[in-house]
Protein backbone atom coordinates (compact mmCIF):
# COMPACT_ATOMS: atom_id res chain seq x y z
CA UNK A 1 0.00 0.00 0.00
CA UNK A 2 1.26 3.16 -1.19
CA UNK A 3 1.16 5.92 1.74
CA UNK A 4 0.56 9.52 0.03
CA UNK A 5 0.79 12.12 3.30
CA UNK A 6 -0.61 15.19 1.78
CA UNK A 7 -2.37 16.95 -0.88
CA UNK A 8 1.33 17.93 -1.98
CA UNK A 9 2.12 14.83 -2.42
CA UNK A 10 -0.14 13.46 -4.47
CA UNK A 11 1.49 12.73 -8.47
CA UNK A 12 -0.94 14.24 -10.49
CA UNK A 13 1.21 12.72 -13.64
CA UNK A 14 -0.46 9.16 -12.43
CA UNK A 15 -4.04 10.76 -12.50
CA UNK A 16 -6.85 8.51 -11.93
CA UNK A 17 -8.44 6.14 -9.27
CA UNK A 18 -11.25 4.75 -7.69
CA UNK A 19 -12.13 6.27 -4.58
CA UNK A 20 -13.38 6.07 -0.90
CA UNK A 21 -13.58 9.02 1.63
CA UNK A 22 -13.53 8.88 5.61
CA UNK A 23 -12.66 8.59 9.05
CA UNK A 24 -11.89 4.32 9.07
CA UNK A 25 -11.90 4.82 12.80
CA UNK A 26 -11.51 0.87 13.79
CA UNK A 27 -11.77 -0.34 10.26
CA UNK A 28 -15.20 -2.23 11.24
CA UNK A 29 -17.17 -4.71 9.77
CA UNK A 30 -18.97 -1.49 7.86
CA UNK A 31 -15.52 -0.19 6.56
CA UNK A 32 -14.40 -3.91 5.32
CA UNK A 33 -17.67 -3.81 3.37
CA UNK A 34 -16.95 -0.43 1.70
CA UNK A 35 -13.12 -1.45 0.93
CA UNK A 36 -13.60 -4.74 -0.33
CA UNK A 37 -16.44 -3.30 -2.81
CA UNK A 38 -13.71 -0.42 -3.81
CA UNK A 39 -11.01 -3.03 -5.00
CA UNK A 40 -13.68 -4.84 -7.19
CA UNK A 41 -14.39 -1.64 -8.78
CA UNK A 42 -10.94 -0.52 -8.93
CA UNK A 43 -10.17 -3.89 -10.79
CA UNK A 44 -13.04 -3.71 -12.78
CA UNK A 45 -11.81 -0.56 -13.99
CA UNK A 46 -7.75 -1.14 -14.31
CA UNK A 47 -7.71 2.05 -11.61
CA UNK A 48 -5.65 2.04 -8.04
CA UNK A 49 -8.27 1.37 -5.26
CA UNK A 50 -8.01 4.69 -3.12
CA UNK A 51 -8.82 5.20 0.24
CA UNK A 52 -8.64 9.23 1.30
CA UNK A 53 -8.66 9.64 5.26
CA UNK A 54 -7.77 12.29 7.43
CA UNK A 55 -5.45 13.57 10.53
CA UNK A 56 -6.41 14.43 12.50
CA UNK A 57 -10.13 13.26 12.29
CA UNK A 58 -12.20 16.38 11.93
CA UNK A 59 -14.31 16.21 14.75
CA UNK A 60 -10.78 16.54 16.49
CA UNK A 61 -9.79 19.66 15.28
CA UNK A 62 -13.44 20.74 16.06
CA UNK A 63 -14.04 19.50 19.45
CA UNK A 64 -11.07 19.37 20.82
CA UNK A 65 -11.20 16.83 23.45
CA UNK A 66 -14.86 16.89 23.42
CA UNK A 67 -14.59 14.90 19.99
CA UNK A 68 -15.21 11.08 20.14
CA UNK A 69 -12.72 8.40 21.97
CA UNK A 70 -10.84 7.16 18.67
CA UNK A 71 -11.55 3.39 17.96
CA UNK A 72 -7.77 3.43 16.54
CA UNK A 73 -4.55 5.25 16.40
CA UNK A 74 -3.42 6.55 12.94
CA UNK A 75 -0.36 3.65 12.93
CA UNK A 76 -3.14 0.89 13.90
CA UNK A 77 -5.65 2.30 11.12
CA UNK A 78 -2.51 2.50 8.54
CA UNK A 79 -1.95 -1.04 9.80
CA UNK A 80 -5.68 -2.49 9.47
CA UNK A 81 -6.27 -0.94 5.91
CA UNK A 82 -2.86 -2.41 4.74
CA UNK A 83 -4.52 -5.64 5.33
CA UNK A 84 -7.58 -5.11 2.46
CA UNK A 85 -4.93 -5.14 -0.01
CA UNK A 86 -5.96 -1.00 -0.96
CA UNK A 87 -2.85 0.19 -3.53
CA UNK A 88 -3.17 3.97 -2.28
CA UNK A 89 -3.39 5.66 1.23
CA UNK A 90 -3.85 9.49 0.79
CA UNK A 91 -3.48 11.25 4.67
CA UNK A 92 -4.94 14.45 4.80
CA UNK A 93 -3.72 16.96 7.28
CA UNK A 94 -7.55 17.72 8.33
CA UNK A 95 -6.31 21.85 9.74
CA UNK A 96 -7.94 25.25 9.43
CA UNK A 97 -6.56 25.74 5.81
CA UNK A 98 -8.20 22.47 4.84
CA UNK A 99 -11.19 22.87 6.10
CA UNK A 100 -11.85 26.43 4.52
CA UNK A 101 -11.44 24.85 1.13
CA UNK A 102 -14.59 25.65 -0.46
CA UNK A 103 -16.55 22.84 -1.53
CA UNK A 104 -16.52 23.28 -5.00
CA UNK A 105 -12.63 23.44 -4.87
CA UNK A 106 -12.56 20.11 -3.21
CA UNK A 107 -14.53 18.68 -6.15
CA UNK A 108 -12.73 20.20 -8.90
CA UNK A 109 -9.06 20.63 -7.52
CA UNK A 110 -8.61 17.69 -4.84
CA UNK A 111 -11.15 14.91 -6.44
CA UNK A 112 -10.52 16.13 -10.49
CA UNK A 113 -7.47 17.81 -10.78
CA UNK A 114 -5.57 16.17 -8.23
CA UNK A 115 -6.82 12.48 -8.28
CA UNK A 116 -9.04 12.20 -11.51
CA UNK A 117 -11.52 10.47 -9.55
CA UNK A 118 -13.67 8.00 -11.90
CA UNK A 119 -16.07 6.07 -9.36
CA UNK A 120 -16.28 7.69 -5.54
CA UNK A 121 -18.01 5.83 -2.80
CA UNK A 122 -18.62 7.72 0.12
CA UNK A 123 -21.71 7.77 2.66
CA UNK A 124 -25.48 9.56 2.29
CA UNK A 125 -24.81 11.43 4.66
CA UNK A 126 -20.87 12.64 3.63
CA UNK A 127 -20.66 16.80 4.13
CA UNK A 128 -17.40 18.29 2.90
CA UNK A 129 -15.94 21.91 2.07
CA UNK A 130 -16.03 25.04 4.33
CA UNK A 131 -18.94 24.84 6.52
CA UNK A 132 -20.02 21.21 5.53
CA UNK A 133 -21.73 22.63 2.45
CA UNK A 134 -20.94 20.00 0.23
CA UNK A 135 -23.23 17.00 0.35
CA UNK A 136 -23.83 13.80 -1.48
CA UNK A 137 -26.26 15.28 -3.89
CA UNK A 138 -23.64 17.93 -4.67
CA UNK A 139 -21.07 14.96 -5.72
CA UNK A 140 -23.40 13.20 -7.84
CA UNK A 141 -24.05 16.48 -9.86
CA UNK A 142 -20.61 17.03 -10.31
CA UNK A 143 -20.02 13.63 -10.85
CA UNK A 144 -22.35 14.08 -14.01
CA UNK A 145 -20.31 17.25 -14.75
CA UNK A 146 -16.93 15.94 -15.07
CA UNK A 147 -17.47 12.23 -15.23
CA UNK A 148 -17.00 10.01 -12.43
CA UNK A 149 -19.68 8.02 -10.86
CA UNK A 150 -20.54 7.92 -7.38
CA UNK A 151 -22.12 5.56 -5.40
CA UNK A 152 -23.72 5.47 -1.29
CA UNK A 153 -21.95 3.16 1.40
CA UNK A 154 -24.56 0.56 2.54
CA UNK A 155 -25.10 0.05 5.81
CA UNK A 156 -24.10 -3.44 7.62
CA UNK A 157 -26.14 -4.91 10.11
CA UNK A 158 -24.91 -7.58 12.59
CA UNK A 159 -27.31 -9.28 15.26
CA UNK A 160 -30.23 -6.04 13.61
CA UNK A 161 -27.78 -3.06 14.35
CA UNK A 162 -26.02 -0.86 11.95
CA UNK A 163 -22.63 -1.41 12.48
CA UNK A 164 -20.72 1.93 13.53
CA UNK A 165 -18.10 3.72 14.71
CA UNK A 166 -20.85 5.49 17.78
CA UNK A 167 -22.00 2.17 18.09
CA UNK A 168 -18.48 0.13 18.79
CA UNK A 169 -17.85 3.16 20.96
CA UNK A 170 -21.00 2.63 23.17
CA UNK A 171 -20.50 -1.09 23.60
CA UNK A 172 -16.82 -0.26 24.83
CA UNK A 173 -17.67 2.02 27.25
CA UNK A 174 -20.24 -0.09 28.91
CA UNK A 175 -17.39 -2.77 28.93
CA UNK A 176 -19.13 -4.97 26.18
CA UNK A 177 -15.95 -5.69 24.52
CA UNK A 178 -16.87 -8.73 23.32
CA UNK A 179 -20.07 -6.94 21.09
CA UNK A 180 -17.54 -4.16 19.87
CA UNK A 181 -14.71 -7.18 18.40
CA UNK A 182 -17.44 -8.81 16.93
CA UNK A 183 -18.75 -5.82 15.03
CA UNK A 184 -15.00 -4.65 14.48
CA UNK A 185 -14.59 -7.72 12.69
CA UNK A 186 -11.07 -7.93 14.75
CA UNK A 187 -9.78 -7.70 17.86
CA UNK A 188 -9.95 -4.20 19.47
CA UNK A 189 -6.21 -3.60 20.25
CA UNK A 190 -4.36 -0.62 21.37
CA UNK A 191 -0.68 -0.30 20.95
CA UNK A 192 2.18 2.11 21.34
CA UNK A 193 5.41 2.33 23.38
CA UNK A 194 6.72 1.48 26.50
CA UNK A 195 7.74 4.54 28.61
CA UNK A 196 9.36 4.77 32.13
CA UNK A 197 6.58 5.11 34.97
CA UNK A 198 6.66 6.27 38.56
CA UNK A 199 7.71 2.32 39.04
CA UNK A 200 5.36 2.16 42.02
CA UNK A 201 3.69 -0.99 40.63
CA UNK A 202 7.09 -2.95 41.11
CA UNK A 203 7.39 -1.77 44.81
CA UNK A 204 3.85 -3.59 45.54
CA UNK A 205 5.07 -6.96 43.75
CA UNK A 206 3.23 -6.04 40.45
CA UNK A 207 5.61 -4.06 37.91
CA UNK A 208 3.94 -2.77 34.69
CA UNK A 209 4.38 -1.60 31.12
CA UNK A 210 3.26 1.82 30.78
CA UNK A 211 1.77 3.49 27.62
CA UNK A 212 1.11 6.98 27.33
CA UNK A 213 -2.24 7.28 25.68
CA UNK A 214 -1.66 10.89 25.15
CA UNK A 215 -5.30 11.87 24.80
CA UNK A 216 -8.08 12.67 27.61
CA UNK A 217 -10.79 10.21 26.08
CA UNK A 218 -10.08 6.79 25.22
CA UNK A 219 -13.22 4.39 24.44
CA UNK A 220 -11.96 1.97 27.37
CA UNK A 221 -11.18 2.59 31.01
CA UNK A 222 -11.51 -0.40 33.85
CA UNK A 223 -9.63 -3.18 34.52
CA UNK A 224 -9.26 -5.49 31.73
CA UNK A 225 -7.47 -9.27 30.65
CA UNK A 226 -5.44 -8.51 27.89
CA UNK A 227 -2.86 -10.03 25.39
CA UNK A 228 0.01 -8.45 24.42
CA UNK A 229 2.22 -8.95 21.22
CA UNK A 230 5.76 -8.14 22.13
CA UNK A 231 8.65 -9.19 19.70
CA UNK A 232 6.36 -11.49 17.49
CA UNK A 233 5.67 -13.05 21.17
CA UNK A 234 2.08 -13.28 22.86
CA UNK A 235 1.24 -12.88 26.36
CA UNK A 236 -1.39 -12.71 28.65
CA UNK A 237 -1.98 -10.05 31.37
CA UNK A 238 -4.14 -7.49 33.24
CA UNK A 239 -4.02 -4.11 32.35
CA UNK A 240 -5.95 -1.00 33.99
CA UNK A 241 -6.76 1.81 31.32
CA UNK A 242 -7.56 5.05 33.21
CA UNK A 243 -6.43 8.25 34.97
CA UNK A 244 -5.01 6.09 38.10
CA UNK A 245 -7.00 7.80 41.03
CA UNK A 246 -5.32 6.34 43.42
CA UNK A 247 -2.00 8.37 42.92
CA UNK A 248 -4.18 11.47 41.73
CA UNK A 249 -3.07 10.92 37.94
CA UNK A 250 -4.90 13.03 35.65
CA UNK A 251 -4.34 11.97 31.67
CA UNK A 252 -5.37 8.65 30.82
CA UNK A 253 -2.55 5.67 30.85
CA UNK A 254 -2.32 1.92 29.93
CA UNK A 255 -0.74 -0.08 32.63
CA UNK A 256 0.28 -3.62 31.78
CA UNK A 257 0.95 -6.19 34.50
CA UNK A 258 2.63 -9.11 32.25
CA UNK A 259 2.61 -12.67 33.70
CA UNK A 260 5.68 -14.90 34.26
CA UNK A 261 7.38 -11.98 32.52
CA UNK A 262 10.67 -10.32 33.02
CA UNK A 263 12.81 -8.20 30.89
CA UNK A 264 13.57 -4.51 29.96
CA UNK A 265 10.98 -3.40 27.68
CA UNK A 266 11.49 0.18 27.87
CA UNK A 267 11.39 1.88 24.44
CA UNK A 268 9.36 -0.81 22.85
CA UNK A 269 6.10 -0.85 20.89
CA UNK A 270 3.09 -3.46 22.44
CA UNK A 271 0.18 -4.28 20.74
CA UNK A 272 -2.61 -4.97 23.52
CA UNK A 273 -5.55 -6.98 22.58
CA UNK A 274 -8.12 -6.11 25.00
CA UNK A 275 -10.46 -8.88 25.65
CA UNK A 276 -12.86 -8.69 28.87
CA UNK A 277 -13.12 -6.53 31.61
CA UNK A 278 -12.64 -7.03 34.90
CA UNK A 279 -13.91 -4.20 36.67
CA UNK A 280 -13.89 -0.27 36.72
CA UNK A 281 -11.06 1.66 37.85
CA UNK A 282 -11.58 2.91 41.21
CA UNK A 283 -9.89 4.78 43.83
CA UNK A 284 -8.12 3.11 46.96
CA UNK A 285 -7.23 4.66 49.90
CA UNK A 286 -4.07 3.00 50.38
CA UNK A 287 -1.07 1.40 48.64
CA UNK A 288 -1.96 -2.14 50.73
CA UNK A 289 -5.41 -2.18 49.61
CA UNK A 290 -4.26 -1.31 46.02
CA UNK A 291 -2.37 -4.57 45.88
CA UNK A 292 -5.12 -7.11 47.29
CA UNK A 293 -6.92 -5.76 44.73
CA UNK A 294 -4.61 -6.35 42.25
CA UNK A 295 -3.85 -9.60 43.25
CA UNK A 296 -8.01 -10.44 42.81
CA UNK A 297 -8.11 -8.86 39.21
CA UNK A 298 -4.91 -11.00 38.13
CA UNK A 299 -6.85 -14.35 39.54
CA UNK A 300 -9.90 -13.07 37.67
CA UNK A 301 -7.72 -12.55 34.63
CA UNK A 302 -6.01 -15.80 35.00
CA UNK A 303 -9.44 -17.91 35.20
CA UNK A 304 -10.64 -15.97 32.45
CA UNK A 305 -7.63 -17.65 30.84
CA UNK A 306 -8.23 -20.90 31.94
CA UNK A 307 -5.62 -20.96 34.55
Amino acid sequence: MQLIRGIHNIDTQTSGCVLTIGNFDGVHLGHQEVLNGLKQQAKALSLPSTVMTFEPQPQELFNGNEAPARLSRLRDKLSLLAQYDIQRLLCVRFDSKFSAMSANDFIEQLLVKKLGVKFLVVGDDFRFGYKRQGDFEMLVAAGKKHGFEVVSTQSLKVSNHRVSSTLIREKLKSGDVEAAEAMLGHPFVISGRVRHGDKKGRTIGFPTANIALDRKVSPVQGVFAVEVTLDDCTYQGVANIGKRPTVNGHRIQLEIHLFEFSGDIYGKCLDTRVLTKIRDEKKFESFDLLKQQIERDVIAAKAYFGE
